[in-house]
Formats: structure tokens, C-alpha cells, sequence
């Protein structure tokens, strides 16, 4: 099974639970637009934004990698630092007493997937790699 695959599985189902999630606070607070004024329901907003934010381009440079015959190893690393970031951070930004070393470590987690994957993907290019 190809490595992004498996990973964007994972990632998939749990952007299905972020959604899911702010439905049942929506409906708890009664909210259907906006965040009715509730922080809980502000974070999950929040969290399932950033999630689309970053998983979309940093799996698209994760199959990049894979398809041009990366080090298999690598994008797995990569693949489940991204996954365990997306979770951390995730947990870290839904809690209203929020411990900001989860987000950070989240955030941070993921920009080294991307950062490292585009130069990673830059000496491939380039025929370095």
C-alpha cells in the first residue's frame, strides 16, 4: 500500500471526527452559524480550520516524495510526525484551560514536516538527492 495513502486514511477519518465534533457542540449550544459566543465551540472551529489548513498541501508534498521514489523510511517519519502532530495539536487547542505546549508542538511538528519535505523535494528536483 502506498505510504501517503495509508496516512491520508488516517488523517481523513480523523477530520471526519473534527466535523463531527463541532456538530454536536453546535447543537449543544444551539449555534448554527458562527460560534454563538461559546469558547468550546470557538476551538473546535479553530481546530478543525487549522487542520484544513496544513494537512491538505503537506500530504500533497508527502506523495510528492513518494512518487519520486523518496526514502521510504522517510516519508513514513514524516507522515506519522504529521498524524501525531495533527492529534496533539488538536487535543491541546480543544482544551478551554489550554496547556499551549501540546499547539506548539503540534505547530512546530508540523512545519518541520513541511519544511523538510519541500527541501527534501527541492534535491530530487534537482537530482541531488
Amino acid at each position: 500500500m502506498p505510504i501517503t495513502i495509508f496516512y491520508a486514511s488516517f488523517l481523513a477519518l480523523f477530520y471526519i471526527y473534527l466535523s463531527l465534533r463541532i456538530i454536536g457542540i453546535r447543537k449543544e449550544v444551539r449555534a448554527s452559524i458562527g460560534d454563538g459566543g461559546s469558547n468550546k465551540l470557538n476551538r473546535s472551529i479553530r481546530v478543525h480550520a487549522n487542520f484544513s489548513e496544513y494537512v491538505p498541501l503537506t500530504l500533497l508534498l508527502l506523495y510528492f516524495l513518494e512518487t519520486y521514489n523518496a526514502n521510504a523510511i522517510v516519508v513514513h517519519v514524516l507522515a506519522a510526525l504529521l498524524l501525531i502532530a495533527r492529534l496533539v495539536h488538536a487535543y491541546g487547542v480543544s482544551q478551554t484551560e489550554e496547556n499551549l505546549k501540546f499547539r506548539v508542538f503540534g505547530m512546530f511538528s508540523t512545519i518541520c514536516v513541511i519544511v523538510v519535505s519541500s527541501i527534501y523535494l527541492m534535491f530530487l528536483g534537482a537530482g541531488i538527492a
